[in-house]
């Protein structure tokens, strides 16, 4: 046992020796853009201005969903007993996938919909279900790491294409000959903020007889005029198209679900064994999304998306102003909530993390594998709860830890 511990360490130390090494902050209070966190390595809570969370349109904490979610376990109970497919699949989640067919039916032709517990597990489902021993994905060199194992778990051939590189695609689709094949991106990329070309990976798919499996985790809820997300933003319609969207991101809740036309989703029923072979989520979250759906398409939505884009620009426009001359630190192009700052190197961003850690900012720091090595990187992620004072005091911190000597954090953060 001696050994096998000593070979767990000895990979332990080689990731710290990298500055590759993940911890975990403890958050005492609810998402928002101050939050009281225990960071690793430390005993004592303190208030953070927070720019890491996912929650882009700052309804992880409205009060219309928690009393939404109160009303749903008061109805359904805390669990739900089973998997969909034995007696876990309640009332609230049939409305909800009633709700969301609805949703992309202007995008989907016949449109239905499935729900799951995360996003990660909508991923595996659609890939290892639609993904036979007949079939090529083609996989973008980006995707999201739920997509990649996805892909592995799948019984298909893989092929991996360059970053946003149609002609490259089109020329690899062209030499396949297999039956089915299936193009797999994310509509906004996770680590870079930016939007896959989706309407020419439609046009593609439609050149070369495949599917299109789009994942839109964080383009759902902000993108479209009605936070219908990206094929909304883009005008896209076809029955190729199939939807992954996140609802524990802008929705403010938690689980995920698969848009396609009725017969994709009636075949996942059947062959998707991350969704036949689990216990369904709790009712009561499903019947919170249904009350998170009513906000993001009404006119609140609406305000809260105008505030989100407010806060993008004036982010952009302000660290523009405070980044060095000499181009050791830059913003990546990104119209979206992701905005990220590359520092390349690993110590740096750890150390810059570090930095704005002591004058009360918490933005995480990306490394590999979650980006390319040389890569290293502030995520800064916008809400439409952040304020104009927030983001100034963000910017303000940024120059500050820029223009400062390098020091070692005490602890790495996550």
């Amino acid at each position: 046992m001696s050994r096998l511990l000593d070979r767990l360490q000895s990979e332990m130390a080689a990731l710290d020796a990298q500055q590759l090494r993940r911890s975990r902050h403890i958050a005492e209070t609810a998402c928002a853009p101050e939050q009281a966190l225990t960071l690793a390595g430390t005993s004592q809570p303190r208030t953070m201005l927070g720019f890491s969370s996912n929650d882009y349109l700052g309804l992880a904490a409205h009060p219309a969903l928690a009393a939404a979610w109160a009303e749903g376990a008061a109805l359904y109970g805390t669990g739900s007993g089973g998997s969909h497919l034995i007696q876990g699949h309640s009332r609230a989640h049939s409305q909800l996938e009633e709700r969301l067919a609805a949703w992309m039916s202007p995008f989907i032709p016949e449109a239905r919909s499935l729900f799951f517990c995360t996003g990660y597990m909508a991923n595996l489902a659609v890939l290892s279900a639609l993904g036979g021993a007949d079939a090529v994905i083609f996989s973008e060199a980006l995707n999201h790491a739920s997509l990649i194992d996805g892909a592995r778990l799948a019984k298909a051939r893989v092929v991996r294409y360059a970053h946003c590189d149609m002609a490259a695609l089109d020329a690899q689709l062209a030499a396949c000959d297999a039956p089915v094949k299936l193009i797999v991106s994310d509509a906004v990329f996770s680590m870079d903020g930016h939007i896959a070309p989706v309407a020419d990976l439609l046009a593609l798919a439609e050149r070369h007889d495949a599917w299109l499996v789009i994942d839109d985790a964080h383009g759902f809820g902000v993108l479209g005029a009605t936070g219908r997300g990206v094929l909304q933003a883009l005008g896209l319609r076809s029955q190729r198209l199939v939807l992954v969207g996140t609802l524990g991101k802008a929705a403010g809740v938690a689980g995920a679900f698969v848009a396609a036309h009725r017969t994709v989703v009636d075949y996942l029923v059947q062959r998707a064994r991350p969704y036949i072979f689990t216990t369904a989520a709790p009712p009561a979250v499903a019947h919170a999304l249904l009350a998170s759906l009513t906000l993001i398409e009404g006119e609140e939505g609406a305000q809260r998306r105008l505030r989100l884009q407010a806060r993008i620009a004036q982010l952009r426009l302000g660290l523009q102003a405070v980044l060095p001359a000499d181009g050791s630190a830059w913003l990546a192009p990104s119209p979206t909530a992701i905005q990220p700052l590359m520092l390349g190197d690993n110590a740096r961003a750890m150390r810059v993390t570090a930095q704005l850690d002591a004058l009360g900012i918490r933005v995480g720091a990306i490394r590999p594998p979650t980006v390319p090595a040389g890569t290293a990187r502030l995520r800064i992620a916008l809400s439409a709860s952040h304020s104009e004072a927030d983001v100034a005091r963000l910017v303000d911190a940024v120059g500050q830890a820029l223009a400062q000597p390098l020091m070692k954090p005490a602890k790495e953060p996550a």
